[in-house]
């Protein structure tokens, strides 16, 4: 997850009308109609996003459980105003994979887990809202992983955040079946 800064518009724009945009020098998310723009990441962010995502596949794939997406795969959780949010890691079933009829377009709904992993100068209101936003939208759970504490934030609902670390396991199984891992994995280089 990157810092945010909205983008002030007089005209709401549709998911639609996002994907059509010529390539910028910035990427975007779209929140309730607004553009807001995400600022690139660090090296370290990157790291540990491929490490989770690495971590994530080498138990999927075998297991022919879902399918695994990188970061800035957008997927279009509200409609009208449009909200099209990209997660650093995302995990969706293969039951709900076959639904969609056009995955060129954004994913037309929340993912089964998302992965945010936070920048230096994201703000804990900034992720709460964020974490919170795909828990409402569907999400089964949520991990904000925070590279300076080697922490993991899991979210499962709206009231209760777990916080893990060291060899603390997270157990994903309600939204990637058997998933289960240390939380020192996440940060090992």
């Amino acid at each position: 997850m990157s810092t945010l800064s909205t983008i002030h518009e007089t005209k709401l724009v549709t998911a639609d009308e996002l994907l059509q945009m010529p390539p910028q020098d910035h990427r975007y998310e779209l929140i309730g109609g607004l553009l807001t723009m995400m600022s690139p990441a660090g090296g370290q962010h990157g790291l540990i996003t491929n490490r989770i995502s690495w971590l994530l596949n080498s138990h999927v794939v075998p297991r022919r459980l879902g399918v695994v997406f990188a970061a800035e795969t957008g997927f279009r959780i509200q409609l009208n105003p449009d909200t099209v949010r990209a997660p650093d890691v995302a995990f969706v079933t293969n039951e709900r994979f076959a639904t969609i009829k056009d995955a060129s377009k954004y994913i037309p709904f929340a993912p089964d887990l998302a992965v945010e992993v936070t920048s230096p100068h994201d703000t804990v209101a900034a992720v709460n809202e964020k974490a919170r936003g795909w828990i409402a939208a569907g999400t089964r759970i949520v991990l904000v992983v925070v590279p300076e504490e080697q922490v993991v934030h899991v979210y499962r609902d709206q009231r209760t955040v777990e916080v893990l670390s060291g060899s603390d396991m997270l157990n994903a199984d309600v939204a990637v079946p058997g998933w289960n891992c240390s939380i020192d994995a996440f940060f090992a280089s």
